[in-house]
């Protein structure tokens, strides 16, 4: 049997135009997808905005911009093969060393002839009668297809920061998220950097130092960690090669999407004497990673008290990071528990503020009120300025769904849907929105862990999905009304159980204007959410109507 026949195809008449699957994003998801999906002998069609595949990879091409997941786990463990044969540089993979790695693995394993470049979807609209999807894009062209898979990435769509007078501003403007891909030469210039999160942490020291005078506005101070980044030794990089598989199997079975020791000390922060606390802490300080520190005691996360000691230990080495007393201060977290927001890995971002021509400006003391033409105003000061550089984040998770006009039975818009915060079941579905999945959506871990664990898993059981109502001949497969509202209430307590909302966060939509507040990421860890996706598949998929 050819591979043309292995999948039944129910939905819309097959023609020009039509496929078993459309996938939306040509980043880390939507290049595996498009893998397996070819695996079931499925005609797939991948569409893509950009010029180029690679996704988050491919816009952010800011000054520093690298993974925050250390590059040997933060890869496909589909292929060992590709395994073996990429040879990553560094601990943490800059941007650039992570595209070429996508675009090797678009010509590796021949994807790109089923992917449309520059190709911007505006609509999915599902067809009851022909019980499949018709995808409009920018140009008018539309097409249909049985299954539409939603791989647009959880923090892809840029956040505008609003500011009286931007387009009247006179000298260059930049987005962290949409850099130039020719790079952006500071020299000489003054430039201000509005903005103080992950990408601005990664940006600051690098266009420190070029530029003549750096002033950053911060409203809000973030906790951030050494990254400790350094050239991968290859006699290290052997040793992670053939331990691989067992190191796969810890990651997919940890909290986080990363190995982990089994027997990695846990317990109370509060149990512990101050010096086995300080000690603990130093060593995770030391280690450079994001997660090992969340990981150092089990109730960081549940237990004010025992989160204090965490961000006690951490806002000490900030001050003493930084020569200026008032700076330091203004640099030092109090606003949010220590994790409650994502936590950032920094080369150098706290001794960027002893260089001399280097400002802070606290906007929470003295907010922004406009641009100008040549300078930035506060409340208490006007700052010339040459160039703008807007690290004011995203409209993270739902913002690039609702961007387009999605609609399921009835004519109802995903907008609707999720008026009061996004519902989903196991974050890959929506109730109303038959074959309709969402890769990483919310209501998964997504955010909280290592992302490309969390994308394969989500894409195979997809796959496996697929495969399953081929066999069957099934025409519709849609989350029934009460398995997600189950799913999201458990979401729900999961979050409430922990000090994670207590952030005004973007994991919570508090940065976007209007965006109802809800804790959208699934944080009760990788392994368990992995386990009760295996479980809902093992028992016929569960939740889910089949027609």
């Amino acid at each position: 049997m050819s591979g043309e026949d292995r999948l039944n195809r129910p939905g819309p008449a097959r023609g020009a135009g039509a496929y078993d699957v459309i996938v939306v994003g040509a980043g880390l998801a939507g290049l595996y997808a498009l893998h397996r999906l070819r695996g079931l002998g499925a005609r797939a069609l991948v569409l893509e905005a950009a010029d180029g595949v690679g996704g988050t990879w491919y816009w952010n091409r800011y000054p520093g911009a690298r993974c925050d997941v250390e590059s040997v786990f933060y890869s496909y463990s589909f292929s060992p093969e590709l395994e073996q044969e990429w040879q990553w540089t560094e601990r943490y993979a800059g941007q650039p060393e992570i595209l070429r790695y996508l675009e090797h693995v678009a010509d590796r394993f021949d994807l790109r002839r089923d992917i449309r470049l520059n190709t911007r979807v505006t609509a999915a609209h599902y067809d009851e009668a022909a019980g499949g999807w018709r995808i409009r894009t920018h140009d008018g062209t539309t097409l249909t297809a049985s299954y539409c898979v939603m791989a647009t990435g959880c923090l892809s769509r840029s956040q505008s920061p609003g500011l009286e007078g931007l387009d009247d501003f006179g000298g260059s403007v930049h987005r962290t998220a949409r850099w130039p891909h020719e790079g952006v030469d500071f020299s000489g210039r003054r430039v201000a950097v509005i903005g103080t999160g992950s990408s601005a942490i990664q940006a600051i020291p690098l266009i420190a130092d070029q530029a003549a005078r750096l002033t950053v506005f911060q409203r809000t101070p973030n906790f951030s960690l050494p990254a400790r980044n350094r050239p991968l030794d290859p006699t290290e990089l052997t040793r992670v090669k053939k331990r691989y598989p067992h190191l796969r199997e810890l990651a997919r079975n940890s909290a986080f999407g990363v190995p982990q020791v089994p027997d990695t000390p846990s317990g109370s922060a509060l149990a512990a004497s101050p010096e086995e606390r300080a000690a603990r802490y130093r060593a995770a300080w030391e280690a450079g990673s994001l997660f090992g520190f969340s990981d150092t005691y089990s109730d960081l996360i549940t237990d004010e008290s025992a989160n204090e000691t965490a961000g006690d230990y951490v806002r000490a080495r900030i001050r003493e990071a930084i020569h200026d007393p008032a700076t330091a201060d203004r640099l030092t977290p109090r606003h949010h528990p220590f994790g409650t927001k994502r936590l950032c890995l920094d080369s150098g971002y706290y001794d960027t503020f002893n260089r001399s021509h280097v400002a802070l400006v606290d906007l929470r003391s003295s907010p922004l009120v406009r641009v100008t033409r040549n300078s930035i105003v506060t409340t208490a000061d006007e700052h010339p300025v040459d160039s703008i550089v807007l690290a004011t984040g995203f409209d993270a998770m739902t913002g690039a769904l609702l961007a387009l006009d999605i609609r399921g039975r009835a004519g109802r818009t995903l907008r609707a849907a999720w008026a009061n915060g996004p519902r989903t079941y196991l974050g890959l579905a929506v109730a109303g929105f038959p074959n309709l999945f969402l890769i990483t959506g919310p209501g998964s871990p997504s955010v909280l862990s290592n992302m490309i664990v969390s994308i394969e898993q989500h894409v195979d059981w997809i796959a496996d999905a697929i495969q399953w109502l081929s066999r069957r001949a099934a025409v519709s497969f849609e989350a029934a009304d009460e398995a997600e509202t189950a799913w999201t209430a458990h979401v729900d307590a999961l979050s409430a159980a922990t000090l994670l909302p207590r952030a005004a966060s973007w994991w919570t939509g508090a940065n976007v204007a209007g965006k109802p507040r809800v804790f959208m990421p699934y944080p009760g860890g990788v392994k368990s959410y992995r386990d009760t996706c295996d479980a809902v598949a093992d028992d016929g998929y569960r939740g889910f109507i089949v027609t």
